[in-house]
């Protein structure tokens, strides 16, 4: 299993190194482009040309990486381009606040998916019915539209919410729970669906299995064989659409966090890239990826433990 992880963590090495060099090609290719961004449309050539020398933009672009690259692992991501902050500190502001949305989120999708799921393959009728009309609204309906539509109703027309703004737990404890409220629902309606739906699926396959119907037979209690066997075995499929989920509520966070004016992630990256921040947009897909990574790396080592033939691949 040590080796297993081993090579898992030096694949996710690579993928970091090529997607963080892609995204480094794309931005930092068009060194006059940069400079033309950060002094506007009426700077002289003479003035772009001292500039891409300044943010030493006329270097060959693999020497580019390789500097960004050692200073990334020390920790300095640079300097935004335009306000001077420096990128490490802007995402040590902004990350946690995304990473609140993602875990709390993650955490209901995860218990609710599990009971929702486990119930319809086992009850069926109705509740399964239900859970599939529901999975396939809940899908449809983009994050955003549920957004609105919840401030509307609980921040508009109700007024117990608040509809913008976050305030840190530090500070009022109540009022992070009522600022993060709205966003992790509009999160979680339809990463439930989705994640409800993949459960309900392992569950039944699980459910067909000659070891199932041994266990019956056997006169084990009905409960322990759900508990103890069927949503063991039909967890690793389970964590993979959790780890997948992650990356959806990464992307979802992106419109969520503009709609409700969140300091987070998904709004640095947005204001960045209208901008052409280049310091600022290479940090937050650095994160990003990182975030990624580790998730993926957490959900196969995860499955790995409750499923010892993944353990061998």
């Amino acid at each position: 299993m040590t080796l297993s992880i081993v090579k898992k963590f030096l694949r996710s090495l690579v993928v970091l190194v090529v997607v963080t060099f892609v995204v480094f090609a794309l931005m930092y290719g068009n060194g006059q482009g940069i400079a033309r961004a950060v002094l506007g449309l009426r700077a002289s050539d003479g003035d772009i040309a001292e500039k891409v020398a300044e943010l030493g933009l006329d270097q060959p672009l693999l020497v580019q990486y390789k500097n960004w690259g050692i200073s990334a692992l020390s920790g300095d991501l640079g300097r935004s381009f335009y306000t001077g902050q420096n990128v490490t500190e802007a995402l040590a502001i902004r990350v946690p606040v995304t990473a609140t949305l993602v875990i709390v989120a993650l955490f209901f999708t995860a218990l609710i998916a599990v009971m929702l799921g486990v119930t319809a393959a086992v009850k069926g009728g109705w509740i399964d019915r239900i859970l599939q009309f529901l999975s396939v609204t809940g899908t449809a309906i983009p994050s955003f539209i549920v957004a609105i539509t919840l401030v509307f109703v609980f921040a508009i027309h109700w007024r117990i919410l608040p509809a913008t703004g976050y305030v840190s737990s530090d500070v009022s404890p109540s009022g992070w729970i009522a600022s993060i409220t709205l966003p992790v629902l509009s999160l979680l309606i339809g990463s439930v669906a989705s994640a409800a739906q993949q459960f309900r699926t392992a569950t039944l396959d699980q459910l067909g299995r000659d070891y199932v119907r041994t266990l019956r037979a056997r006169g084990i209690n009905e409960s322990s064989v759900i508990f103890r066997h069927v949503l063991r075995n039909a967890a690793a499929p389970g964590l993979t659409v959790l780890s997948l989920t992650v990356f959806g509520l990464l992307g979802g966070a992106v419109f969520i966090e503009q709609v409700f004016a969140l300091p987070g992630l998904g709004q640095l990256a947005n204001q960045s890239a209208q901008i052409f921040d280049v310091p600022m947009v290479m940090g937050t897909v650095l994160v990003t990826v990182l975030i990624v990574l580790v998730v993926n790396l957490l959900g196969d080592i995860a499955i790995a433990l409750l499923n010892p033939k993944a353990r061998i691949r």
